[in-house]
């Protein structure tokens, strides 16, 4: 049903896409992946004809025979949404915030004009019942709804015209394991259903593993290996595909020193919000936390692990002195946390952010940026030492002195992940807080930064909290692991032991939702 045919792309001269060929049929999966900055967004785009000023395209998208780059616009659009539909990484930039759901399902029937406002309407309240939100009324806006939920919506709005194709961009990247297993599990059943084409874009071997027919790999634009997905999987014959499946089990080398004195203590620590209004009152408060103890030891790296909304971030807020809480107490080397503490106790205390390219300022040099916490500590270096102490930060985590001149924008995501980790580094901390720091970056990346965290652990003393919904991630790079659901620590242990015998249903439930790679044994070339 669907034919690229030597697909090549340049953007003002720039080769992205350099004679992509593979075919795909109706009801079937097919996976790409590959790197950030292979191509493989480009060529979804380039199926859409939703591509950057500048671009240039050759070869054939044939959609049916159809070559889909000699359309006009016009009757581009004719296709998006009708024959075209996709889903987008991020849900919350996809869908309008001042807009109810249901009005944006529907939005896509009334423009081509599958129906009037109130079918519309009532097909929209179908289709959200289709990909299980049954239980969400239409005109609920998206900041009220969950990351799940709004991917929920957003595959909704794809689906809404029955298109022959649907294209998912990293659909699951940044949804925990549970929910990931959820809308996988509704994009399979979609496909089945409805005998569409999936083509689902993703870094994630593991997911491709499970939910793929064939399988394609690209590097550089190229795509240098395809075909059905467990024989590429099983004999990994380009070199390319070996090192990204490598990447995937990558275990760094970690020290296994005994911990020392505990410089974080939570006890009992309980943080309500005002629970939701009812008519002129408010219902009883939200307990986001409840009750939760742990420690923190030095040298150690303790991993917190559970779905969206478990209390994690309000956790880790409170940990930071950011947010105070209503019961129990919460220490570090020896002195209460609370939003007042000094400052000295902030920089012993510093956090690495998910997303570090939303946590910079995009007006300012990575000098400035990495001296920015230079303002919690009295003695703050000045002129020549400020910048020495900056360039020292940059190549402890790999990078150059001379990168201090550049702005955000000029690097990639892993290095721009890596100076976020120099930034956290540069007051000297004892605790690093790592949250999500490795989520959005493909594996290869990923294995880079837990190579180096590892690293900076053993040469620095550091100790880590590391919270994360990966927890393979979690599995490669913690000693102890804490697991959370609605607002409580369910089990901790050491971390092999609760990933080999997990003793709490939810843990079991949060283990067996993870996507598994599966372990073939790789054919030499």
């Amino acid at each position: 049903m669907i034919g690229i045919d030597r697909l090549s792309l340049d953007i003002y001269g720039m080769e992205i896409l350099k004679g992509v060929t593979f075919d795909m049929a109706a009801g079937e999966v097919f996976g790409l992946v590959g790197e950030s900055g292979s191509g493989k967004s480009m060529t979804a785009l380039s199926v859409m004809q939703l591509l950057p000023q500048g671009a240039r395209t050759s070869g054939a998208a044939r959609l049916d025979g159809r070559d889909l780059l000699t359309l006009s616009e016009r009757d581009m659009c004719g296709l998006r949404g009708n024959d075209i539909g996709m889903i987008f990484q991020e849900p919350m930039t996809a869908l309008n915030p001042v807009r109810s759901i249901g009005d944006q399902v529907a939005e896509t029937l009334r423009i081509h004009g599958a129906a009037g406002r109130r079918e519309a309407l009532d097909l929209a309240r179908e289709k959200l019942d289709r990909v299980g939100l049954s239980q969400i009324d239409l005109d609920r806006f998206p900041h009220e709804l969950s990351g799940g939920q709004r991917q929920r919506v957003c595959i909704a709005t794809a689906i809404a015209l029955r298109p022959r194709l649907l294209i998912a961009d990293e659909p699951t990247t940044a949804l925990d394991v549970t929910t990931q297993a959820q809308i996988l599990t509704l994009l399979r059943d979609l496909v089945d259903d409805e005998d569409m084409a999936l083509l689902l874009i993703t870094h994630d071997l593991a997911v491709v593993a499970d939910m793929a027919d064939h399988i394609g790999v690209m590097q550089r634009g190229v795509l240098v290996e395809h075909g059905a997905t467990d024989v590429v999987l099983r004999e990994q014959r380009h070199p390319y595909t070996r090192s990204l499946f490598e990447a995937s089990r990558h275990q760094p080398t970690r020290r296994s020193a005994p911990h020392g004195q505990a410089l974080l203590e939570v006890r009992q620590a309980t943080r309500e919000y005002p629970g939701p209004r009812k008519g002129v009152r408010r219902g009883p408060p939200v307990k986001a936390v409840n009750e939760v103890s742990l420690t923190l030891h030095e040298g150690e790296s303790l991993g917190l692990v559970g779905e969206s909304g478990c209390g994690k971030s309000t956790l880790t807020r409170a940990i930071l002195g950011l947010d105070p809480i209503q019961g129990g107490g919460i220490r570090a080397f020896g002195n209460a946390v609370s939003p007042t503490m000094p400052h000295a106790m902030r920089a012993g205390i510093q956090v690495v952010f998910q997303d570090p390219y939303g946590s910079f300022n995009p007006r300012w040099k990575v000098e400035h940026l990495v001296a920015e916490p230079f303002h919690l500590i009295s003695d703050k270096p000045q002129a020549s030492e400020r910048r020495e102490q900056v360039g020292r930060a940059l190549e402890e985590v790999g990078l150059s002195a001379s990168d201090m001149e550049k702005y955000p924008h000029e690097f990639s995501g892993g290095q721009r992940q890596r100076i976020a980790i120099a930034r956290a580094l540069i007051t000297n901390p004892r605790i690093l807080v790592l949250d999500e720091a490795v989520s959005a970056l493909d594996v290869s990346i990923r294995a880079q930064i837990l190579d180096l965290l590892a690293d900076l652990q053993t040469r620095l003393d550091l100790s880590y909290l590391f919270i994360s919904h990966d927890l393979t991630v979690v599995r490669a790079i913690t000693d102890r692991v804490l697991v959370m659901k609605s607002g409580e620590i369910v089990e901790e242990g050491a971390t092999e032991t609760v990933f080999d015998s997990p003793g709490h249903p939810y843990t079991q439930a949060l283990l067996a939702a993870a996507p598994r790679l599966p372990a073939f044994s790789r054919k030499e070339s």
